[in-house]
């Protein structure tokens, strides 16, 4: 057992006789001891001496309590190696006038039965030998067939994965062990396979960098032919048969001088505005933006949280972890937190926070007069009076500087196109098909608009019937898709939600059965925007203050409703007298329209108040305004198409690109499939801790190289910055990776070509792969065209597009209408405008002039457009469906 002192001095710790060590309560371990700690209160300062005076040894009294025990453990989180070794804790205390000792209880893990040792090393000693028995071997000389039962492997971890569970619930830890002397350096790197409790201890205690020792292992065959130099062979540890010992270094500075150390630590925290690339750091900071905990694409847990502090400086936190509970428990903007041991890395020219080993959280109320309680899954951590003081000033800079409560919209003040966050009681629930679940809620307060009833299968409505039709016309239905179900299904009837980014709109069919707009209420997929559900505990300040309001409304007031007519619903709620269309001004309109047909002149104008009463499917020429869009931030609007089976999806963000890279780029590269007759291809090893390999295949063309500017490559290793710098210099690039014959596209989830600012994604449903080698129809003419490299590769390409929906209205009726379009109705290629703010500028000066706001719908411009009915059919109803065609912004609009 070691602690680190910040002045170097040596700590020495004394093992007392056994007759002094108060009596165990557990089997002891092969390296357990007892210390004494002298602390003198008028120095606060702590000593630790070779003999303690005789007067000054005491037996103790008792034991600690639970307090403060974990008191004592907290005082040692800093410590790398303390926080490797459990079982630390302080077993009593005494005290004789300024004087205070202690005995400390300390177990290493290196208990007779369990399958993890660790192992201190001091200044590159071992304090444990490893049994006599055991022969070391190195990787080149493993056989399968051979008998390793006295023999180790030894070597330096250099990849981790995250420990995860087989399909019967058995833990599950990969590892990737270097050779610590590169004799072979086509032969250095094995898997190893951790599996049961073995795997679990091993995922707390092993850290990338670490030297390891393992024995009892299982030789076997990897299943890829090529994943670890020519052997492919790997390593099985199963947790009865297997050993593994975790060397710790532990470095000692002789001094001659009195060894004292700080009871406490004392933290130190960083402004935000002082932060550097590369340095773990504590900060405190209140939340500006957050998204709540969702499961990333791998076993992990993300939550993306943005902060700031009284610098005025904003940092970007990505958290991630294999534990929900760990990351930090935030329900709203404004929310303090308190962040240990985070580490600063530089992205895209911003700073960026991540978590990294040894991270811990604290969050508070951000609630100026709230009791100052951290909200934490940990039943460890410090709060000294100095966070207390911490967490107050923030709350006060916060309160004048960040606003906490703009987006949490009560029900009574939404309006009829809306995102906004909502904090309610869940009534009722139900699931209406296999991709969404019905959330009934309420906050007391009632709405402008009646809620839009969601059909379910009778029977299928969970809650209490009589308070579910007592509250009816307080309720509103929410429909929760995709990522938010499984969650949304698990919900209790009774307990208070925060629903965040809730997207209110008018039902298109409302108006046609009567004059009363309806609306409905949509929790989307995804997280963009902190799109998400929370459970709020019964403690929460905000919960308690819906509780009082809840208790005070007078449902009887409401129960009279119930037979009165829906008309006590003014549609001019939704649109002023001041504030609509004129039929009159449709036919006597002499405006140049602000867009332009380029086909079908021979059709005649249609009345929208016409086209709702008609069937499906019909084409349509109208002439309207544009009320309203969506989405109202445009770049939200690009999404990628299959034109095969029709598919949408979300163009991946880079965040997730970077984490599929970063994995990848943790396989092998086969260097039997390098050096081809297609292409020449060169190895390079990062300068950093990992010494990562990045192999870039050159295809030739005519079996020479061209000038970069003509060259397609494909890469290996690679992360999502080096690309980034690749696709500048070379006509295309695309990321592979090896298979058992050759090189396959990496992961259709990434771009399959990187073409400089484009990136060309394929259709994973429609998409049938095939090898690199297709290629060689390609190099007589060199023709690196997303097209052709396409469909050399199998790959059906996706399209960007542009999918918005405007709501359009010529005095006659309004009516709702898709634009899906790549590039036609606004002119501007969609797969170019996410890199170019020129681009961006100008559709947002296209929608302001067609959609201007501050103005009078009487003062917006008249579009002239074809548009196509069709049938669109779900497990419910049929609805019928209206798309934008065959037109064009107006030159002088561009």
């Amino acid at each position: 057992m070691t602690s680190k002192a910040s002045s170097g001095c040596m700590i020495l710790w004394h093992k007392l006789s056994e007759k002094r060590c108060p009596q165990q309560t557990k089997p002891p371990s092969i390296a357990s001891r007892f210390y004494f700690v002298r602390t003198d209160n008028r120095s606060n300062k702590t000593s630790y001496v070779e003999d303690f005076p005789e007067s000054e040894k005491q037996e103790p009294a008792s034991y600690p309590s639970a307090q403060a025990r974990e008191a004592a453990h907290e005082q040692n989180e800093s410590t790398d190696v303390e926080q490797r070794l459990p079982h630390f804790r302080i077993l009593w205390v005494a005290a004789r006038k300024n004087i205070v000792i202690q005995v400390i209880y300390l177990e290493l893990v290196l208990n007779a039965n369990m399958p993890v040792h660790l192992v201190k090393e001091v200044n590159g000693v071992p304090e444990v030998q490893l049994p006599s028995y055991l022969e070391e071997v190195d990787f080149r000389t493993l056989q399968l067939g051979c008998d390793y039962t006295n023999k180790f492997i030894q070597g330096t971890v250099s990849l981790i994965y995250s420990l995860t569970q087989l399909g019967d619930g058995t833990a599950f830890l990969k590892i990737i062990l270097q050779e610590k002397e590169k004799f072979h350096p086509e032969i250095n790197t094995i898997n190893i396979l951790f599996f049961g409790n073995l795997a679990e201890q091993c995922a707390k205690i092993m850290h990338q960098g670490d030297t390891i020792v393992v024995t009892g292992f299982v030789l076997e065959e990897t299943s890829s032919s090529s994943k670890h130099g020519k052997n492919c062979l790997q390593l099985k540890m199963s947790p009865n048969e297997s050993t593994a010992y975790v060397y710790v270094k532990c470095d000692t500075v002789i001094s001659e001088e009195p060894i004292c150390l700080s009871v406490t630590p004392k933290y130190t925290y960083t402004p935000l505005n002082q932060l550097k690339h590369g340095s773990i750091v504590n900060v405190y900071g209140a939340v500006k933006f957050f998204k709540p905990p969702y499961r990333s694409r791998g076993t992990d847990y993300c939550s993306v949280v943005s902060i700031m502090d009284q610098s005025n400086a904003k940092l970007t936190c990505m958290l991630f972890s294999v534990n929900l509970d760990t990351l930090p428990v935030i329900y709203k903007i404004g929310d303090i937190v308190r962040f240990h041991r985070l580490k600063i890395q530089q992205y895209k020219n911003e700073i960026q926070g991540v978590t990294t080993v040894g991270f811990s959280s604290l969050t508070f109320e951000g609630t100026l007069g709230t009791p100052v309680i951290p909200r934490t899954s940990s039943k460890i951590y410090t709060f000294t009076t100095d966070d207390q003081k911490a967490v107050e000033a923030l709350r006060i800079w916060a309160a004048n500087h960040i606003s906490s409560s703009g987006a949490l919209v009560k029900l009574s003040d939404i309006k009829a196109v809306q995102y906004f966050d909502l904090t309610c009681e869940l009534v009722g629930k139900a699931e209406v098909d296999g991709s969404s679940v019905l959330l009934k809620v309420w906050d007391g307060t009632k709405p402008p608009f009646p809620s839009w009833k969601v059909l379910f299968e009778d029977g299928s409505l969970e809650g209490d019937a009589d308070r579910i039709n007592q509250l009816q016309h307080l309720t509103v239905d929410i429909l929760v898709y995709d990522n938010h179900v499984a969650l949304a299904k698990s919900l209790e009837i009774g307990t208070f939600l925060r629903i965040y980014s809730l997207h209110t709109k008018i039902h298109p069919n409302s108006k046609k059965q009567s004059n009363i707009p309806h609306l409905e209420f949509h929790l989307h997929g995804g997280t963009c925007y902190g799109r998400g559900i929370k459970v709020l505990p019964e403690n929460n300040c905000d919960v308690e203050e819906l509780k009082r309001f809840l208790d005070s409304v007078d449902l009887a007031e409401y129960q009279q409703l119930e037979n009165v007519c829906d008309l006590d619903y003014n549609i001019s709620n939704s649109y002023s007298s001041q504030d609509f269309v004129s039929p009159c001004d449709l036919e006597r309109c002499q405006q140049l329209s602000a867009t332009v047909l380029t086909d079908h002149q021979y059709l005649e104008t249609t009345p929208l108040s016409a086209i709702l009463k008609r069937d499906a499917p019909q084409q349509y020429r109208i002439r309207a305004k544009l009320r309203n869009y969506e989405p109202q931030k445009l770049y939200q609007s690009v999404k990628l198409h299959c034109p095969k089976c029709h598919s949408l999806q979300e163009v991946p963000h880079e965040s997730d690109l970077e984490l599929l890279l970063q994995e990848a780029a943790t396989e092998q590269s086969d260097p039997k499939l390098q050096n081809t007759s297609l292409y020449d291809s060169e190895v390079w090893t990062t300068q950093n801790q990992q010494e990562r390999k990045i192999v870039i295949h050159f295809v030739k063309h005519d079996g020479i190289l061209h000038a970069p500017e003509d060259t397609l490559i494909m890469i290996e290793g690679g992360i999502l910055s080096e690309i980034y710098q690749l696709s500048k210099k070379f006509k295309g690039v695309i990321p592979v990776k090896s298979s058992q014959e050759d090189l396959i596209v990496l992961d259709l989830a990434v771009p399959f070509l990187i073409q400089g600012k484009t990136w060309h994604y394929g259709c994973k449903q429609c998409s049938k792969l095939k090898t690199m080698q297709n290629l060689n129809s390609l190099v007589k003419e060199a023709s690196w065209t997303p097209v052709c490299i396409a469909q050399a590769l199998g790959i059906v390409p996706l399209q960007y597009v542009f999918v918005m929906t405007f709501t359009l209205d010529d005095g006659t009726g309004t009516l709702k209408v898709y634009l899906m379009d790549c590039e036609n109705f606004f002119q501007i290629p969609a797969s170019e405008i996410l890199n170019s703010d020129d681009l961006q500028k100008n559709m947002e000066m296209i929608m302001y002039m067609l959609c201007p706001p501050g103005k009078k719908i009487g003062e917006y411009p008249w579009l002239e457009c074809f548009i196509k009915s069709y049938n669109v059919r779900n497990e419910v109803e049929q609805e019928i469906c209206y798309r934008i065609f065959d037109t064009v912004v107006a030159e002088d609009l561009i």
